[in-house]
């Protein structure tokens, strides 16, 4: 006989589980005491957002679910926002929410909620286990839904009184996740599409991915001399000093790629979406009119045809689909002329603009591009300083960018915590602004707790800089709302027990950055910006320029 949390942790244990994310409740004693000599790591952060957004990460890093434990009403709601960058994301996870005793539900008990009918839009499965000899029967599905067609989050309620009972019975193997294959004629209509196509482009993106389809798409990329750009947050796809690759389309991509995406007459979309943010708000493609041809591969039926509706949709793996093609010999390719132009688009538009100020972000980020391993991981939450970061740094192989294709605030801190807890030996940077720092910045303590020496460089240009640079675009120099008061961040870094330094010159920043590595602590480096400095190609008083003249236009 074994209590609930002891059946829930062994079966945690044959999944392959290593690390779980949580913040404690009293909901879930059971589990925690399952936990204490189960070899299984417990990260205890201090806010469940924050936690949810590191267990996604861990997600991101290795296809496996992240796993997250959270106290039932407060606390699970708490961590919606994680979950929903895992939901759009496309990335697994199975959350554990500890719920109230049985026989008091729907009498709106202590901190309770209807988890179906708050998570059902957001999770791709949400159940309740009722039974403690089904937690088996239940987490085994958990992981094969998680992990299954479209990766994403699953949601199992744990009531306490099932929880700590007691049963006598047998574990259930490791869930394997079923990867739809290749056939040779899905091969055969991608290669049939690209020789007849004059302007094709590649768009690489999704959650199933790995370092062996990023080196098979170089492969397929350089053999068929096609352009191969990334989605919004999956520039590490494909190494950036290939010559095939041209850039990513997401938010604040080139004007240049945006304009030869509207040109191309096909696209081979590879286990990426679609969605508004590639497609400049769907004007670039018009999903209600005719457009290029489109040749869609995705792990999941139910994307083929959501919005596009794709010439040819395959259901497979995309990295199968790579490898497949990248064993192939090539036909002569007529593509050259054309690849090459988006290639020096890419080249020119990774020339930094200069920004006003003695810190220069784009100085900053070319500098990190420069100088750190190729190896090195770099996360990011939302805000324009984010925009640096997409257009100026390269990316060298797979696994280096922890990113919210979701546009969550707050994500990159956490993910940073998650990626060094993971890779120790490798440097992890977090590039955050001032008001997205401040949104988890309470996880400093988790980092200290755990020994996770993450460099954060926050970018500290005192507002929400993406909001005041939409607000200066339609309503020019009305300033509302989106000013912030901000702490010393360094020395709420050396409060926390980390380092902490700020840089007012340009100078100063490789030395600060160095010194943060050689402190073996978690460090924040604070830039301090000009606050004219609003994006990476417009001032404030451009913008606002730009904005009254398009209101006097109206």
């Amino acid at each position: 006989m074994r209590h609930g949390g002891k059946i829930l942790v062994d079966q945690l244990a044959i999944q392959g589980v290593e690390r779980v994310f949580s913040v404690p409740g009293e909901s879930f004693l059971a589990a925690l005491d399952g936990l204490h000599d189960s070899g299984i790591r417990n990260i205890v952060c201090r806010q469940e957002g924050g936690a949810a957004m590191m267990a996604e990460a861990y997600g991101k890093m290795t296809g496996r679910p992240g796993i997250l434990f959270v106290t039932r009403g407060p606390g699970v709601t708490n961590a919606s926002s994680g979950i929903h960058v895992a939901r759009q994301d496309s990335t697994p996870l199975v959350v554990f929410v500890g719920q109230i005793a049985r026989a008091h539900r729907d009498r709106e008990a202590f901190q309770e909620i209807d988890y179906r009918s708050v998570f059902g839009t957001v999770a791709k499965w949400v159940a309740e286990v009722d039974q403690t000899d089904r937690l088996p029967e239940y987490i085994a599905r958990a992981f094969r839904v998680a992990t299954s067609g479209r990766p994403g989050p699953v949601i199992l309620a744990l009531p306490e009184d099932m929880l700590s009972g007691s049963a006598d019975v047998p574990d259930l193997p490791a869930a394997q996740r079923p990867v739809p294959g290749v056939s040779p004629d899905a091969v055969e209509a991608v290669e049939q599409a690209l020789t007849q196509a004059k302007k094709p482009l590649v768009v690489a993106g999704g959650s199933v991915w790995n370092a062996a389809a990023a080196e098979d798409l170089a492969r397929f990329a350089a053999s068929w001399d096609l352009p191969v750009a990334a989605s919004f947050r999956r520039q590490d796809h494909i190494d950036n000093r290939h010559p095939n690759y041209v850039g990513d389309v997401g938010i604040g991509m080139n004007p240049k790629l945006g304009k030869r995406l509207a040109e191309a007459d096909c696209l081979l979309v590879l286990g990426a979406r679609l969605s508004d943010s590639a497609t400049g708000g769907y004007s670039l493609l018009d999903p209600a009119r005719p457009g290029p041809k489109i040749v869609h591969v995705y792990p999941g039926p139910d994307e083929l045809g959501h919005v596009y509706v794709p010439d040819v949709g395959i259901v497979a793996d995309p990295a199968q689909m790579v490898a497949a093609l990248a064993g192939r010999n090539a036909p002569p390719s007529g593509h050259g002329d054309w690849t090459r132009t988006l290639r020096a688009d890419y080249e020119g538009w990774v020339q930094p603009v200069e920004t006003p100020g003695a810190v220069k972000l784009e100085q900053v980020v070319a500098w990190l591009s420069d100088t750190l391993p190729d190896d090195a991981v770099l996360t990011n939450g939302a805000g324009n300083f984010a925009a640096f970061l997409h257009r100026y740094y390269r990316y060298k192989s797979w696994g280096t960018q922890l990113a919210p294709t979701s546009g969550s605030m707050g994500y990159g801190f956490p993910a940073a915590i998650s990626a060094k807890l993971h890779h120790p030996d490798r440097v992890v940077v977090c590039l955050a602004g001032d008001g997205d720092f401040q949104m988890t910045l309470n996880e400093f303590s988790t980092a200290v707790q755990h020994g996770a020496a993450v460099i954060v460089i926050v970018a500290n240009n005192g507002r929400y800089g993406t909001i005041r640079m939409h607000q200066e675009r339609h309503y020019p120099g009305r300033i509302s709302g989106t000013d912030l008061a901000n702490p010393d961040f360094a020395a709420l870094a050396r409060a926390y027990g980390g380092h902490g330094e700020t840089v007012r010159d340009q100078a100063e920043f490789a030395p600060a950055f160095q010194r943060a590595v050689a402190s073996g602590k978690p460090a924040v480096i604070e830039v301090t910006l000009d606050p004219e400095m609003l994006s990476t190609a417009m001032t404030v008083a451009q913008t606002r320029a730009q904005g009254e003249k398009a209101r006097g236009g109206a």
